[in-house]
């Protein structure tokens, strides 16, 4: 644990920052585009659910971003030493729609960070507080969960994961470098291994691209959406192992009452992200 100094670390909570975009028709364009959705796209129609992602995300220069293509530590987030960096998980709470034509803010603050000692090595929990407005109307309220880790950390090794049950609702997506490039591109996420295949490989030691955590909780959002009918109230996930461009991947889900389960892996593997719906 000595490695951190979570005393410093902690002085981050609190830290606010506020970010604006207007939503444009192009950019939802390219939105649906990316995830083979029909539609056009018009001022006034409502934006899919969770394209707030896009929207004002950090634009730090080229010149100053880091080895995996991560803005250099400090800033808004804490300067955690750790060297990986991962979205852990998350939920989201609708309260409206996002209207294309209007302009959008991203409130945030830092709400906690927290040291823990795991079976693999030391990790640090990040959570961060968002709150998506338009014209002083509260849209969405994010929680956002980032962990960091160090380079030999991952899953136990000597226990073999459970393969994921099959949803009573099922989608196979392919998660091909071109549709990993143009996300990253919506997002403008630098990370290299969505995108850089050999980095991630040679560099960080995975058989391949990284599907974006992201991504997986917008495609399960809009399939809970697209089973129900309407758009969940709450939202909640977390991600348990990663996905990567090797080999097709399925979107799940049971329903659960007015609730429904969700989840996504691959043909024969464990769940990679678990998630609740709530209407």
């Amino acid at each position: 644990m000595s490695k951190l100094d979570i005393d410093h670390l902690r002085q981050w909570i609190g830290k606010q920052e506020t970010r604006s975009e207007r939503v444009t028709a192009p950019l939802v364009e390219r939105f649906k585009a990316t995830l083979d959705q029909p539609g056009g796209a018009r001022d006034g129609d409502a934006a899919p659910s969770l394209i707030h992602f896009c929207l004002a995300p950090p634009a730090a220069p080229t010149a100053e971003l880091g080895a995996d293509g991560h803005p250099a530590r400090g800033g808004f987030l804490p300067p955690v030493q750790l060297p990986r960096r991962m979205w852990a998980g998350g939920s989201f709470t609708f309260h409206s729609d996002i209207v294309i034509g209007q302009t959008v803010t991203r409130r945030s603050v830092i709400s906690d960070v927290a040291v823990k000692e795991g079976r693999s090595g030391i990790l640090c929990f990040v959570t961060v507080d968002h709150a998506i407005e338009s014209a002083g109307q509260l849209l969405v309220q994010e929680r956002q969960d980032i962990v960091y880790r160090g380079e030999d950390a991952g899953p136990d090794a000597r226990k073999t994961p459970e393969a994921a049950p099959h949803g009573a609702h099922r989608k196979t997506v392919t998660p091909s470098p071109t549709l990993l490039f143009r996300y990253s591109a919506l997002t403008f996420n630098g990370h290299r291994i969505h995108y850089d295949a050999p980095y991630a490989r040679e560099i960080e030691g995975y058989p391949g691209l990284i599907v974006h955590g992201p991504m997986q909780a917008t495609m399960l959002v809009h399939f809970a959406q697209t089973i129900a009918g309407r758009r969940p109230a709450r939202f909640d996930f977390r991600s348990l192992s990663p996905l990567f461009d090797d080999q097709p991947f399925t979107l799940n889900a049971e329903e659960e009452g007015d609730s429904m389960r969700l989840w996504t892996s691959t043909a024969d593997g464990p769940i990679a992200m678990e998630a609740k719906a709530a209407w």
